[in-house]
């Protein structure tokens, strides 16, 4: 049987309810939606910000996952207007500028923290 390892770090957010910032099992590592606040917990104002923010904090969670953003292979981007996709788009585009992962964008009625933006990413461990 595969074992469960959970992940946490100190370079995201900290999970803010009963669940893991990421768990990896075998080679796969399964990062839970990261809201776009820093450390401090500020939220920036724009989508393209919030954004920035969500998938920085996705990198680091993968990280302490063994994984990274270039092994991501499936992320689910929440947003709460689709009228913001185009500038979320751009941002999410530096991120992922050669061999992106499949993705889902679906708009949602509310997000935590009435976010812009939510994301979430599954990826391959490289170690």
């Amino acid at each position: 049987m595969t074992s469960k390892i959970i992940i946490a770090t100190p370079k995201a957010p900290a999970a803010a309810g009963p669940y893991s910032q990421a768990v990896r099992t075998g080679n796969l590592v399964f990062c839970a939606g990261q809201l776009p606040m820093d450390l401090s917990g500020a939220m920036p104002a724009t989508i393209a910000e919030q954004t920035r923010q969500s998938l920085r904090n996705v990198a680091a969670v993968l990280e302490a996952g063994g994984a990274s953003l270039a092994s991501a292979v499936k992320t689910t981007v929440f947003l709460k207007d689709m009228n913001d996709f185009a500038a979320m788009n751009a941002v999410y585009a530096t991120f992922f500028a050669e061999n992106p992962p499949a993705r889902s964008t679906i708009e949602v009625a509310r997000l935590p923290k009435d976010a812009l933006v939510e994301i979430e990413a599954i990826a391959i461990s490289e170690g």
